[in-house]
């Protein structure tokens, strides 16, 4: 039932949020054709307020300025007007002439408009745009490639809210990501103007997951130039500059191992987790989370989480008091804190359970 609850809920949001994309997108093309809009307003006043003048000059008025613009705007669209087919040449040439600015100012673009509108996919670097820009406190992911698709599913699978960016566009995953709903930019992540377009003002974390280090750090630092409260989760490969990211910029640096995306979303969503280490072929990381209310394992003893969820309970922390390698029978509060051991895999599942 819960499941079920979560999948409605879940499915209501991504429609919603749909929704809000596809009126943002709708204002950015009625801004692209602003300029065509203008000029066929102006024409049809202009001609309207011409026609008026003549007709009286030429002792075939017009009721008034306002009826003058409605007939130039029916004639047109080749539409019968009101009033008699006019006696002179030159009022009769406005029968002729505004149909032919009708069909060159305005009709390629309503064309152009409807099609694009209609056909989002058309405009998809736009309307990912327009996708990611309705996004808040989400997670910013850069890189699609081996790990950072791995993130992609991991993120997907807890609920968060993403953002790709991804520069290469023949990457084979990004087909995959787009149908998950998760809109992908394809522009270079170290333009501050691509970050914008991932609406990183509004996002909570942001995971630079390539296999450049140079440029991870780069778009970190730019990404906290922009957001400043950013959280910032990057792939290092070496981890002595991996320590020292984390010393002097608080970010959260991990390595890149293959079996690592776990770890990665882990940290993303706010889990406080070290970098794996192999023991006997098994990663494993030490990972510190606080209890939330909702969380299934409130009110449940150590043992049954380390059953429930294959992990080690190291240390508990409450009103100032740590209490480390606690017993089985260890009653676990919303509000503590907890240090557990255990693969990506497990941790990743009790953090999910925890939101």
């Amino acid at each position: 039932m819960a499941n079920a609850h979560q999948h409605h809920t879940g499915t209501r949001k991504h429609r919603w949020q749909h929704i809000r994309a596809s009126i943002r997108d709708t204002i950015i093309l009625l801004r692209e054709f602003r300029s065509a809009l203008l000029w066929f307003s102006a024409a049809i006043l202009g001609g309207g307020v011409v026609f008026y003048y003549l007709s009286n000059l030429l002792n075939e008025p017009v009721g008034s300025l306002v009826e003058s613009i409605y007939t130039v705007l029916t004639i047109t669209f080749l539409q019968p007007p009101n009033r008699d087919f006019p006696h002179h040449i030159v009022l009769q040439l406005f029968h002729f002439f505004m149909p032919v600015v009708g069909i060159v100012m305005l009709a390629q673009g309503l064309a152009d408009f409807g099609s694009l509108l209609f056909n989002r996919r058309a405009r998809s670097k736009e309307w990912e745009m327009a996708v990611a820009s309705t996004l808040s406190k989400h997670v910013i992911l850069v890189g699609l490639g081996h790990l950072g698709y791995r993130v992609a599913l991991k993120l997907h699978e807890m609920g968060e809210q993403i953002a790709a960016i991804e520069f290469n566009a023949d990457t084979d995953t990004l087909s995959v990501v787009r149908d998950l709903g998760i809109p992908v930019i394809h522009e270079d992540a170290t333009r501050p103007s691509t970050l914008d377009a991932a609406n990183i003002k509004d996002a909570r974390t942001i995971i630079l997951a390539s296999q450049n280090d140079a440029m991870n750090l780069q778009i970190a630092l730019k990404a906290r130039s922009i957001n400043p409260g950013i959280k910032v989760v990057i792939r290092i490969f070496d981890e002595d500059f991996a320590h020292a990211l984390q010393d002097q910029f608080g970010f959260i640096a991990l390595s890149a191992t293959e079996m690592a995306a776990p770890v990665f979303a882990a940290a993303a969503a706010g889990v406080d987790v070290t970098n794996p280490i192999s023991i006997e072929g098994q990663l494993l990381s030490l990972a510190r989370l606080i209890v939330s209310e909702n969380a299934p394992f409130e009110n449940k003893t150590v043992g049954y989480v380390e059953d429930n969820y294959h992990l080690n309970v190291v240390l508990i922390r409450y009103d100032h008091h740590s209490e480390m390698h606690p017993t089985d029978s260890s009653i676990i509060h919303a509000g503590y804190t907890l240090a557990v051991l255990g693969g990506p895999e497990e941790l990743n599942r009790l953090m999910h359970d925890n939101e």
